[in-house]
């Protein structure tokens, strides 16, 4: 998929962290699955995705039974299945815990994450935030950067 979206249409995907300056602000942004204490199950399956043997081993199914799983475990996720996310608590919310862990070694100005699905906007000191974007089937939640301010906004 990688390799479609950079040759068919210009788009390049980040896999994991990047971390940009922009009119003095630094930013890190990531998808946040994976990151910080908690989340196991998510872990445990993200490695499975991307381990290139279990790719190879999907990629020689049947289409009709690689679409039934496809399906099948999208059907499951917590956005289909209209589950809505539960804030945890400043201290327990575990991209905000990593993102606290990550102040310690660098001064990041806004940490930008939308593993959660659920709108978020957290100081975490004095010049440094999570913000969590949520998503657009619940929430309509987007983020937007003037060049001075980063506000969460809902349309």
């Amino acid at each position: 998929v990688e390799d479609y979206f950079t040759k068919e249409m210009g788009i390049e995907i980040i896999s994991d962290e990047l971390q940009i300056e922009r009119n003095g602000k630094k930013f890190y942004l990531h998808h946040g699955d994976g990151l910080g204490p908690g989340d196991k199950k998510y872990k445990f399956l993200r490695k499975v995705f991307r381990n290139e043997f279990c790719q190879w081993l999907f990629s020689v199914l049947p289409p009709a039974i690689g679409l039934f799983i496809a399906n099948g475990w999208s059907g499951k996720s917590r956005v289909a299945s209209n589950k809505k996310e539960e804030f945890l608590g400043n201290d327990k919310e575990w991209l905000a815990v990593f993102a606290k862990e990550q102040l310690e070694r660098q001064h990041i100005d806004y940490f930008i994450f939308g593993h959660r699905h659920l709108p978020l906007d957290i100081r975490l000191n004095d010049s440094s935030r999570y913000v969590n974007l949520g998503e657009w089937i619940n929430y309509n939640s987007y983020a937007v950067f003037d060049g001075v301010n980063l506000q969460l906004k809902y349309f």
